[in-house]
């Protein structure tokens, strides 16, 4: 029975541009999908949030543009300011129907963001 399980990513942008953001968005994304093998007809619901030096676009654009997520619940956010954190950060969190344990999930951390995870 499959059940609903947590896919978390991270990356950064490497400016505040809406082209540097969706090629950020979109490798992460890909990365996701391959990695963990998931269909988009399974996928519940993505979560973005940026860190607050990144506005010029919702990454969930590079979901729609990109990959042609039309029917997929997507949502944009600011994460919390931090003291110290990593800038121009790009987090996702994707809710995906699967038969894989927790164990088996392939969580992907990228350029800037890859030392946020061991």
């Amino acid at each position: 029975m499959a059940k609903v399980r947590g896919i978390r990513g991270a990356t950064t942008a490497d400016d505040n541009t809406e082209q540097a953001i969706l090629d950020a968005t979109r490798e992460l994304l890909e990365g996701l999908v391959e990695a963990n093998d998931i269909d988009q007809d399974d996928i519940a619901a993505v979560y973005f949030t940026t860190t607050r030096d990144l506005n010029a676009a919702f990454p969930a654009l590079a979901a729609r543009r990109h990959l042609g997520w039309d029917y997929v619940a997507l949502m944009c956010g600011h994460e919390m300011e931090v003291p110290d954190a990593q800038p121009r950060c790009i987090r996702v969190l994707m809710l995906v129907n699967t038969e894989k344990s927790p164990r088996e999930i392939s969580n992907l951390y990228l350029r800037g963001a890859s030392h946020l995870r061991d």
